[in-house]
């Protein structure tokens, strides 16, 4: 593998970056800031939801900011390389592997994903103090890591398979079920009254990014084992990986 080649593709992504420097921070704060002040701050100063509820959303928070931003910015730029700017063409020029390509679109992700998930941090402390962490420094690194690759490459595989007529519907019928069954905003023991959904939603892996980060952020409310989060979260990870590798490898040769 040549690696000079794949740090010249990283750096020309970032400096992409810094060019879009306020779109990134817009679309990379904004979202998340959105969801702490409704969610944490409006609803609960308002008496809709109780005190406590601030930490146990936090997590949930936090894992969507990551999937939405690391399925985007991969996905987006994916689905124009090849669909609008056929920019893609050039970069296959480059002499190196094509699946190294595409394992670049996913580093570059994953550093948009980590970005968009730690800032909630900062935001809810600002936002919604008193908000109870009780972090577990190598669970949630690890957790968090797995987030960030299993978003970037679910965004590979998804721009990988989409047409741009379907952009739309992408987000309606894939990313929209995944947030409200994933856990994102109650724990999964809150479905024990509904036993067959509760079984279901385990085929959805934002069930794993929020609960894991709900076990290694605020642990004193339920969640599940952190080990089986971490072997679903590889599990998932390396599915939608070999898969978005094989569909970029498909495409390109088309």
């Amino acid at each position: 593998m040549n690696w000079k080649t794949f740090g010249a593709l990283l750096a020309r992504d970032a400096h992409v970056a810094r060019r879009n420097a306020l779109q990134l921070l817009l679309q990379t704060f904004l979202q998340p800031l959105m969801f702490v002040f409704i969610f944490g701050r409006v609803m609960v100063q308002s008496g809709y939801m109780p005190p406590r509820y601030k930490s146990l959303l936090l997590p949930g928070i936090m894992a969507i900011s990551m999937v939405f931003t690391g399925v985007w910015a991969v996905a987006m730029p994916v689905i124009a390389e090849f669909q609008f700017t056929r920019e893609i063409e050039d970069r296959l020029l480059a002499p190196i592997e094509n699946r190294w390509l595409a394992i670049e679109k996913v580093i570059a992700g994953m550093v948009q994903a980590l970005i968009a998930g730690l800032v909630v941090i900062p935001l809810a402390w600002l936002l919604l103090r008193p908000v109870e962490f009780d972090i577990n420094p190598l669970g949630f690194a690890a957790v968090t890591l797995l987030v960030a690759l299993f978003s970037a490459s679910g965004g590979l595989a998804l721009g990988c398979s989409v047409n741009q007529q379907h952009i739309g519907l992408m987000f309606s019928m894939v990313l929209t079920p995944m947030i409200f069954f994933g856990c994102t905003y109650y724990p999964w023991s809150a479905l024990n009254s509904f036993p067959i959904l509760q079984k279901i939603v385990l085929i959805n892996p934002l069930v794993y990014a929020s609960e894991g980060l709900r076990a290694t952020l605020v642990p004193q409310f339920p969640h599940l084992s952190t080990v089986a989060v971490i072997a679903a979260l590889l599990f998932f990870d390396l599915l939608l990986l070999v898969i978005g590798l094989r569909r970029f490898e498909s495409k390109s040769v088309s």
